[in-house]
């Protein structure tokens, strides 16, 4: 099936329908222009003959009332008159008009001096190349003033200003369009440069970027906002690339222990305790199953683009009181009731590393408030943290030196689930000297 024009259209190069559109608009516009041009000059002169015409008829007209024509009447510019009395008859005319026939008959007569303008009339039977523009006015007793002036010189101007411009226009047309294809392909080179250079970017560059052009214009803003994606995709990668590199150094650890335990029991079969290597092989298993769900947790975090799983109202104070049931050791300070707009799992999950932490670090109690704001708080009288390494602990895969030990526990995850978890719910999460011990500080706002 044969394709359409807008379908052809479409298949064209930007800088081909740029040049197309801009010539098809300056050639309609200089094809209007020069249409009103030709019309406004040619009633501009038939209104200047007319006026002139008009002035010589005024003329003769006085003299006819007055009585005092010559014979023949006398015309500085050429204008032909006759003056006609009551019953249609010729009396006086200038040199070399008709002296029989008038131009125009009865009937014509009254027409033009009812309506009050000049006519056009065919100036051949009268010997006259061209037509005429004829003017008619009423005098004393009776009589009647014709006066008629050719305009073929009028018409031949226009004839020639019409081939002019039915030449020329087109010319203009095209000298636009060769303009608009050299101004546009140099306004398009910097965006074919920016396609080439990107063309070269692969995984083997990723630190290349984009020429920026100097001119503060759109192609610069377009360079620079790809740049900026670029820059974005290569820190994702490196943290792909940082948290894959991590994960897999978390899991060799644990399956060595695994591997080792196994090979030993099986190496020495009659002096092994094998309840003690199922223990053993059941905590590393254990492990990996923890670090398995933290990875997953971020994996969905970093799929949905810090955006929680769900929308909807969730009463905190409960899941608080739910988490905090759970350890023994956690006093329930407060628990004003808030609502607040997200996913409930996700937000257990938050409660549930935070205590996590408290409760391996603590001495002898973990503290636990919600208030009314929406502040959540757990606090600890463990040895806590020095201020510079508050912030560094929300990173992924970070461990204090003494926190580093697998009987610790924990792979330094679960505070960078809590700051994710807590920034996809549009919240905030700190930590603060709890003298003695450590605070964490979550912040949600509430859904009202």
């Amino acid at each position: 099936m044969a394709d359409t024009p807008m379908a052809w259209w479409r298949r064209q190069g930007l800088r081909f329908r740029l040049t197309v559109a801009a010539a098809a608009v300056l050639g309609l516009a200089l094809a209007l222009s020069a249409s009103v041009l030709l019309s406004v000059l040619d009633r501009a002169l038939i209104d200047t003959v007319d006026a002139s015409t008009r002035q010589q008829a005024q003329t003769v007209r006085v003299a006819a009332d007055a009585g005092t024509l010559t014979s023949p009447i006398t015309t500085h510019d050429g204008t032909i008159v006759q003056v006609l009395d009551r019953s249609g008859r010729i009396t006086h005319v200038t040199y070399g008009a008709d002296r029989l026939v008038p131009l125009l008959d009865a009937a014509a007569r009254a027409r033009v001096l009812r309506e009050g303008r000049a006519t056009f009339l065919d100036g051949r039977p009268y010997a006259i190349a061209g037509p005429l523009r004829v003017v008619v006015l009423s005098a004393d007793h009776g009589q009647t003033v014709l006066a008629a002036r050719p305009i073929g010189e009028i018409q031949t101007s226009l004839g020639v200003a019409g081939r002019v411009l039915l030449v020329g226009t087109p010319a203009l047309v095209v000298l636009l369009a060769v303009a608009s294809w050299l101004m546009i392909g140099r306004t398009l080179r910097p965006i074919s440069s920016l396609r080439r250079v990107a063309a070269e970017i692969t995984h083997t560059a990723r630190s290349r970027r984009l020429p920026v052009p100097q001119s503060r214009d759109e192609v610069y803003a377009l360079a620079t906002t790809l740049n900026g994606m670029l820059a974005r995709l290569e820190e994702a990668e490196q943290r792909q690339r940082a948290l894959v590199s991590d994960a897999a150094h978390e899991l060799r650890s644990p399956l060595a222990s695994i591997r080792l335990q196994l090979e030993v029991a099986l190496g020495h079969p009659e002096g092994q305790d094998w309840r003690e290597t199922a223990e053993g092989v059941l905590e590393d298993a254990l492990r990996l199953s923890r670090l398995a769900e933290d990875l997953l947790a971020l994996a969905r975090l970093d799929e949905r683009g810090g955006v929680p799983a769900r929308d909807e109202p969730v009463n905190l104070d409960e899941v608080v009181r739910q988490v905090a049931e759970r350890y023994g050791e956690a006093r329930l300070t407060a628990c004003d009731p808030v609502v607040v707009r997200g996913d409930a799992l996700d937000l257990s999950r938050v409660l549930t590393n935070l205590m996590d932490n408290a409760a391996r670090h603590t001495s002898s109690k973990v503290e636990v408030a919600l208030t009314a704001d929406g502040v959540l708080t757990v606090t600890d009288d463990g040895p806590g943290i020095p201020e510079q390494d508050r912030e560094r602990v929300f990173n992924r895969f970070t461990r204090l030196d003494s926190g580093r030990s697998r009987d610790e526990g924990g792979a330094g995850l679960g505070l960078a689930i809590v700051r994710e978890t807590v920034r996809a719910h549009g919240g905030t999460v700190v930590l603060q000297d709890a003298a003695p011990g450590l605070r964490a500080v979550v912040r949600l706002p509430v859904s009202r």
